[in-house]
C-alpha cells in the first residue's frame, strides 16, 4: 500500500535541483563557511556512519549505549590532542589545594554556538553557588573580536558582556587590557585560538596565568581553529589545555574536524565544575530529566560521522591535512602580500586571515576590500565580507574580506591565486562604497522617507522592515539570491544603527523562509 503524496524520487529530484542553487560545498571556491577535506572517502565514511544510527535518539546513552561510546571515543580523541590527558596525570601526584590539577572531562554539543552557550552557563552556575545570594550579574570579559555566539550567551543567560577593544592593526590586545578589567563579578573570561574576525591568537597563556590566581575561569573558544591548531606544523604558543589556569576549551568537529554539520565538543577541565553544565529534573510525572546539552532528543548522526572519521584518521591524517592547509594558507598570504593596495591584518594564525586595505599606499593604488571579494565573486569565488567597527575607545576596526583555507585549497591554489590578483587590478583604485551616500540614495525609494527609520531603530514593524529590505535589493528577488555587488551592502551595515540593522537582518532571515503564497 502506498499512500504517499508524491513520489520519492520526484522529491529527491527536486531536491538536486534546489542543491544547484547553493554556493559550492566542495572544491574549495568557497572561503567561509564549508571545511572541505577533499577526501571524498571521508564524505562517503561520514554518510555511512550517519545512516546506520539515524534512527537512534541522542537523548539517552543509557538506552542507546553506542551513543555513550561514540561520544567518549570523540570526547576523549579531543582531550589528548588539547593535553587534557597531562593534567589527569598530574592529578594523581597532586596536593587538595585551590591548585590542584583536575580531570578534563567533556560533551559533544551541535556546534560551535551550543558550546559557546554551555561554557557560559557554566561559567554563570559555578560563580553563583560560590557566591550563594548575590544579587549582582555577573560580567563575561572578552576582547571584541571574540565570537558572537558569547554575545547570544550574555543575553540568553542574563550576564553583562564587557569588551576589550583590540588593536585596529594587528586584531588582538595585551594581556593587560583583559586583566586590568577582572573584578570580583567576572563568571569567564573569554580568549580565541584563534578569533574569527582576524585570526588573531590571544595572549592565552598570560590571561590564563593572572586569572589562575584570582580564581576567575577562562574559556579558550577554539571552535574555527582547534582541530587545525592542534595538529598545526609552525611552532605556536601554549593555547590549550597545557596552559595552567585555562578552565574549559570548545572546538568544533564539522570545521577542521572536517565532519558534517552539526558538532562540537566542549571541554572542562575538572568533574563538578562540568556538571553546572547539566540541566535536571524530576519535577513532573514523567521520565526523570538530565541534559548536559541545550537539546533534549537529538541526532545521533553528527555524532557518529564525527566518531568514524576522528578514528579512521587518527593523529597522522590530521596532520596530513593541516599540513596541506598551512601550505596553502602560506601561498595565498604571499599571494596577498605581493597585490598592491592590500594588506594582510595583524599576524594571523592558522588557516583563516583577513585582508585590508593597504593605506600606506596613494589612493589611486589601494584596493578596497569589499570591491575585490565582489570582483572575486563574479569569478566564481566566493570571500566573506566584514564590516569595519567604531570600539567603545573610539578606534575603529577596518571593513575587511575573510578568507578560510581548508585541506582542498591547496589543490586550486594557482587559480585562486590568479583570481584573487585579477580581481584586485580590476578594483583597485576604486573608492570604498559611503555608506552615507548609499543611504541618501534610498530616501525617495522608502514611503516616508529615512530619517523616522532612522529614529525608530530596531522598533520598526515587520512590513516597514521589508519595505527597506526590498528598496536595499535584498528582499523580492525570487530566486532568494543575493546582489550581484555585496560591497554597497556591507556599506549600509556600517552605515545604519546597529539595532535598525539587526532588525532588518532579522526581517531578512524570518522572510527567506517564510511559505511563499
Amino acid at each position: 500500500m502506498n499512500d504517499f503524496r508524491r513520489d520519492p524520487a520526484e522529491v529527491l529530484a527536486e531536491l538536486e535541483r534546489l542543491r544547484k542553487g547553493d554556493a559550492p560545498t566542495h572544491g574549495g571556491r568557497v572561503l567561509s563557511y564549508v571545511y572541505d577535506s577533499g577526501v571524498a572517502e571521508l564524505d562517503e565514511l561520514a554518510a555511512a556512519a550517519a545512516r546506520l544510527v539515524q534512527p537512534v535518539n541522542g537523548l539517552d546513552p543509557t538506552t542507546f549505549t553506542s551513543v555513550a561510546a561514540m561520544e567518549a571515543g570523540v570526547v576523549g580523541f579531543a582531550r589528548h590532542v588539547f593535553h587534557g590527558e597531562a593534567h589527569d596525570r598530574a592529578d594523581e601526584h597532586a596536593d587538595s589545594g585551590p591548585d590542584r590539577a583536575e580531570v578534563v572531562v567533556g560533551t559533544v554539543t551541535s556546534g560551535g554556538t551550543e558550546s559557546c552557550l554551555l561554557a557560559v552557563k557554566t561559567a554563570r552556575d559555578a560563580w553563583r553557588a560560590a557566591r550563594a545570594g548575590t544579587p549582582r550579574m555577573p560580567r563575561i570579559v572578552a576582547p571584541i573580536t571574540v565570537h558572537a555566539a558569547f554575545h547570544k550567551a550574555a543575553e540568553y543567560f542574563g550576564l553583562v558582556l564587557d569588551l576589550v577593544p583590540v588593536d585596529p592593526e594587528t586584531g588582538t590586545l595585551a594581556a593587560s587590557a583583559i586583566t586590568d578589567r577582572l573584578g570580583d563579578d567576572v563568571a569567564l573570561v573569554v580568549v580565541s585560538a584563534p578569533s574569527y574576525p582576524f585570526a588573531g591568537l590571544d595572549p592565552i597563556a598570560d590571561v590564563a596565568d593572572a586569572c589562575r590566581r584570582r580564581g576567575i575561569a577562562v574559556h579558550v573558544d577554539a571552535c574555527i581553529g582547534g582541530f587545525a591548531l592542534a595538529f598545526w606544523p609552525d611552532a605556536l604558543p601554549a593555547w590549550d589545555f597545557a596552559v595552567p589556569g585555562v578552565t574549559s576549551l570548545s572546538a568544533d568537529l564539522h570545521k577542521y574536524g572536517y565532519a558534517p554539520k552539526g558538532v562540537s565538543v566542549l571541554l572542562t577541565r575538572g568533574r563538578d565544575r562540568q556538571r553546572h553544565q547539566y540541566f535536571r529534573t524530576t519535577e513532573w510525572p514523567g521520565y526523570p530529566v538530565v541534559n548536559p546539552t541545550m537539546t533534549g532528543s537529538k541526532p545521533a548522526g553528527p555524532l557518529a560521522a564525527a566518531w568514524a572519521i576522528t578514528e579512521v584518521l587518527g593523529e597522522h591524517g590530521f596532520a596530513a591535512l593541516s599540513a596541506k592547509t598551512a601550505r596553502a594558507t602560506a601561498a595565498l598570504r604571499e599571494t596577498v602580500d605581493g597585490i598592491e593596495g592590500l594588506r594582510v591584518v595583524g599576524r594571523p594564525t592558522g588557516p583563516l586571515f583577513a585582508v585590508a586595505t593597504d593605506e600606506s599606499v596613494p589612493e589611486h593604488l589601494r584596493v578596497d576590500p569589499h570591491h575585490w571579494a565582489d570582483a572575486a565573486r563574479g569569478a566564481g569565488w566566493f570571500l566573506q565580507l566584514q564590516p569595519g567597527l567604531v570600539q567603545s575607545d573610539g578606534t575603529r576596526l577596518p571593513h575587511t574580506t575573510h578568507l578560510t583555507i581548508t585541506p582542498v585549497t591547496d589543490d586550486v591554489v594557482p587559480e585562486l591565486a590568479d583570481a584573487l590578483v585579477t580581481a584586485a587590478d580590476a578594483v583597485r583604485g576604486v573608492p570604498k562604497v559611503d555608506g552615507a551616500l548609499v543611504l541618501a540614495g534610498l530616501a525617495d525609494a522608502v514611503p516616508g522617507g529615512i530619517e523616522p527609520l532612522l529614529a525608530a531603530s530596531g522598533g520598526i514593524d515587520s512590513d516597514t522592515a521589508a519595505g527597506l529590505l526590498g528598496a536595499i535589493g535584498l528582499l523580492g528577488d525570487e530566486s532568494g539570491g543575493l546582489p550581484a555587488q555585496m560591497a554597497p551592502v556591507l556599506a549600509l551595515v556600517e552605515a545604519l544603527p546597529s539595532e535598525l540593522t539587526g532588525r532588518l537582518l532579522v526581517e531578512l532571515l524570518a522572510r527567506v523562509v517564510e511559505p511563499k503564497g
